[in-house]
């Protein structure tokens, strides 16, 4: 029966898994194992700011100092003897700190932190400890020593580093459970911290990067987790064609940075031509720019898309007392700059006992010698006879002394050789007593006023070491970029309205507009919906579309006009809105939700036009008017979710578009970059002016050409513009130019009448060329004549435009400047003039945009006038 049991139980078994429990290994090796990660590799410790392999390579070199080169290989293979690891790492550990240049002199292909290029390897290069780490990582008097791992030596548990050596080198690691990333920073802000300390004053300290760049640390958190720093290159415009990186981020080479433009280049993000990189002993990466591309924009791109910008997130974990502890920078600064006051007590205290102890000795060796107790001991014939002679005859002479007469005292007396006693100098021995005496005098001193000696000693290091250390990385407050502001947009965006599709594949349906892979599509269908979707290849949004563009995040200045009729037989309603936030692919509802609602006037206005559409109604009853104007400047802006106001109850035939509209929002503020030669709102180049609805663009070519223009953003400029400015309609223009036909100078003063149409404003003789032009209240000239021979030159003359000539239709010819040959004609400082001041945007009464609300149609009554319109844009206007 037990056999028959034992066959049952082993087919169970090998039919079902066992179970076991795995605690205790968890407990016990998992844990030690990540301790000695934690303790013993990865963690910084606080005190000296080394890792364990740090340490070891620093005490090794040490060892083998002789103010001489060494073989890194050498220097490896000796610091085997502390570091119970492979030669690999220890290579890998000393480069990194050979590259920071501090604590090792270095002499050979070390590698290039901006280049990524690594070291040679350790047999053909050489180091040995810079005079900086000799002056404040050492000192064998004061350092605590534990046996190596094998036994075979002693080694420091920590070097007395006299510095905030952890803060200024930087450090990170990654054990079991945790990680550390702390930041360089400056050496000599480190100094300056660290007296400030010392006198009680607050300081805050900052990151500073070898490879330099700009640095934004306003989410710096004082370097504990949960902060951020955001590092950029530092990019410049060589010319209108060619950008260049002169410094880069820190975590980044030139090689990973160009790798970076490069994808984002392939990926159609950026626009580039190509890239030279001449990194050498500084950065050099020239980015060439195809023509009528803006380097402004180009370099926002490089900031968005690339890792000319990158983030870093700080974390500061150090160990103390074999446990690691989360701590900011400046409680970091504060306990290094505490540990080196005490460090540089015991230095002082240890100077105080070494020097007592000389003193000491050289008043006994004095008192031997001057007194000849040296012939006490002649005839004494035992060792303990000489010690108590000596002894016996010290007694009467070392009241004076600071400690009792040892007997170790006597015995190093007693090895004072005979040609010493007998060439023995009284008063040398005596100045070497009061030079004793002087040094510990002055160590006391020190000792008593601790905080001014601390003081005293970083000032030296500073002094000494803080030349060619000043701050690189320039610290800024960064601008976020938006990314969809500055990408190229290299896709095409297609519609099949009916059957409701959109994306970028359909490219047998209607053109929409150019995008990119990262926009966002806003979508409006004839029953009233809306929605905002990714763009895609092909995306199913609704039927029967009526308008689909680029949806811009928080845009308040592009808004919607809209008349729908409220389910199948209600009655139809206006309204105005903005789209500025919205959740992705969810389906809103802008009429009433009645079914059989339906849209039946529609526009997207960029700039918040508002034009005049013409209601037409159907002949039912007996409905006396069937046709009147509805304005939409005299609708509130409101939100998208407002019913609006009632237009008609009547059945509405069609609706007609009888008048274009401006702006009804408050001016907007308009750039020019000069590079492109393109009109913006992104603040790129000059800036242009406020324009309201009515405001225009001033034009003047080399040629003699005068306009106006509406400040469209799509607008291109002529090749020979020499003015652009906002147009000023009281505004006289002064000219001087040369007419062809007369060969005379003419003098002519103007205001521009017919603001819709380009005129020439000199005679269209082919030698006919313009001089120069103002646009100022009250200008000035400055005529140069042309010296003829045989006679004196003719004196300069100042033209007073003003008092020349009066304001003059544009056709006129002008007064006559002068018959004499003119060299040149330049335009002086203009006379004071206090110009008209413009309707401040705050005066006018516009809706304003920033606040736009949900408001009762029932309550408020439009009040609009025509000066609260803006200016022109081309929108989107559908009418059913």
């Amino acid at each position: 029966m037990s056999e028959e049991n034992d066959d049952l139980l082993n087919e169970y078994e090998e039919n079902h898994e066992t179970i076991t429990k795995v605690s205790g290994m968890f407990k016990d090796w998992f844990l030690d194992y990540a301790s000695y990660v934690i303790l013993e590799r990865a963690v910084p410790a606080i005190e000296d700011g080394f890792k364990p392999v740090q340490r070891r390579i620093m005490q090794s070199m040490k060892d083998l100092d002789d103010g001489r080169y060494n073989k890194v290989a050498n220097i490896v293979g000796h610091t085997m003897q502390y570091h119970p690891h492979g030669d690999a790492s220890i290579a890998d550990a000393m480069v990194q700190i050979g590259q920071k240049d501090l604590l090792i002199d270095t002499q050979g292909n070390w590698g290039n932190i901006l280049t990524g290029d690594s070291a040679a390897a350790s047999r053909y290069i050489e180091a040995r400890l810079s005079k900086f780490a000799i002056d404040v990582v050492y000192n064998p008097k004061i350092t605590e020593w534990q046996s190596s791992y094998d036994g075979r030596r002693k080694e420091p548990v920590n070097l007395p580093v006299m510095f905030p050596l952890l803060l200024a080198q930087g450090g990170e690691g990654i054990a079991v459970g945790l990680s550390t990333k702390i930041l360089p920073h400056n050496f000599i802000e480190l100094i300056d911290a660290s007296v400030k300390h010392l006198k009680g004053k607050r300081f805050t300290i900052y990151p500073d990067f070898p490879t330099a760049g700009i640095i934004d640390i306003s989410n710096y958190n004082d370097g504990l987790r949960g902060g951020k720093v955001r590092v950029r290159a530092k990019i410049s415009q060589l010319d209108k064609n060619t950008l260049v990186i002169t410094e880069i981020p820190y975590g980044t080479n030139t090689s990973s940075l160009i790798d970076s433009i490069l994808k984002a280049n392939d990926k159609g993000k950026i626009k580039i031509k190509k890239i030279e990189d001449n990194t050498a002993a500084e950065v050099e990466i020239l980015v060439h720019l195809p023509g009528g591309i803006s380097p402004d924009k180009t370099i926002d791109a490089l900031y968005a898309f690339t890792s000319c910008e990158s983030s870093i997130s700080p974390l500061g974990c150090v160990i103390e007392d074999n446990k690691p502890l989360f701590v900011g920078v400046t409680e970091m600064l504060r306990r290094s700059t505490d540990n080196t006051v005490q460090l540089l007590k015991s230095e002082l205290e240890i100077r105080l006992g070494e020097f007592e102890e000389q003193w000491h000795f050289a008043s006994l060796e004095r008192i031997f010698i001057e007194n000849r107790i040296y012939r006490d001991i002649e005839e004494e014939e035992t060792w303990e006879g000489v010690i108590k002679a000596i002894d016996k005859g010290l007694k009467p002479h070392t009241k004076h002394l600071k400690r009792a007469v040892l007997e170790d005292d006597i015995v190093r007396l007693t090895e004072i050789r005979i040609k010493r006693i007998s060439k023995f100098d009284i008063d040398k021995a005596q100045q070497k007593i009061d030079a004793l005496e002087d040094q510990i005098a002055q160590i006391k001193h020190h000792l008593a006023n601790l905080i001014d000696y601390a003081i005293a000693y970083f000032e030296r290091l500073k002094k000494e070491y803080g030349e060619g250390r000043e701050r690189q990385t320039e610290i800024r407050t960064f601008d976020d970029v938006d990314a969809t502001k500055v990408i190229i947009r290299n896709t095409k965006l297609y519609v099949n309205r009916a059957e409701g599709f959109v994306g970028t594949s359909l490219k047998r349906d209607e053109y929409v507009c150019d995008c990119s892979d990262i926009d966002d599509i806003i979508v409006f269908t004839k029953e009233g919906k809306m929605m905002v979707s990714k763009v895609d290849t092909k995306t199913f949004v609704g039927k029967d579309i009526i308008h689909v563009a680029v949806f811009k995040k928080k845009d308040k200045r592009t808004i919607y006009n809209m008349i729908y009729k409220d389910g199948s037989k209600g009655p139809s309603y206006v309204k105005r809105f903005a789209v500025t936030s919205m959740t992705r692919d969810r389906e809103y509802d802008l009429t009433n939700g009645n079914k059989g609602s339906a849209v039946w006037y529609f526009s997207a206005n960029p700039n918040g036009e508002a034009e005049v559409v013409t209601i037409n109604l159907r002949q039912v009853g007996s409905i006396k008017k069937l046709k009147w104007d509805l304005d939409f400047a005299e609708v509130l802006i409101k939100n998208r979710t407002s019913k609006g106001n009632l237009v008609t109850k009547h059945a509405i035939k069609k609706i007609e578009l009888k008048e274009k509209g401006v702006s009804t929002l408050k001016p907007r503020k308009i750039w020019f970059d000069d590079t492109v030669q393109r009109l913006n709102v992104d603040e790129r180049g000059e800036l242009v002016g406020e324009f309201r609805g009515e405001d225009r663009i001033l034009i003047i070519t080399q040629s003699g050409n005068i306009k106006t223009i509406v400040p469209e953003l799509t607008t291109r400029f002529e090749d020979d513009m020499i003015v652009m400015e906002k147009w000023v309609p009281k505004k006289p223009i002064s000219a001087i130019y040369f007419d062809g036909e007369k060969e005379r100078y003419y003098v002519k003063r103007f205001v521009v009448e017919n603001e819709l149409k380009e005129e020439s404003f000199i005679s269209d003789h082919p030698n006919s060329q313009l001089e120069i032009v103002s646009t100022d209240w009250r200008p000035m000239a400055e005529v140069e004549f042309t010296k003829e021979r045989g006679k004196d030159r003719k004196d300069n003359m100042e033209v007073n435009f003003e008092e020349f000539i009066a304001i003059k239709g544009i056709s006129a010819l002008g007064n006559q400047l002068t018959k004499d040959k003119i060299n040149q004609v330049s335009l002086l400082e203009s006379l004071p003039y206090e110009a008209p001041k413009e309707i401040p945007a705050n005066d006018i009464e516009v809706v304003d945009e920033e606040n736009i609300t949900s408001i009762d149609s029932k309550t408020e009554e439009p009040n609009k006038s025509k000066e609260d319109k803006g200016l022109n844009g081309e929108g989107q206007i559908t009418l059913f």
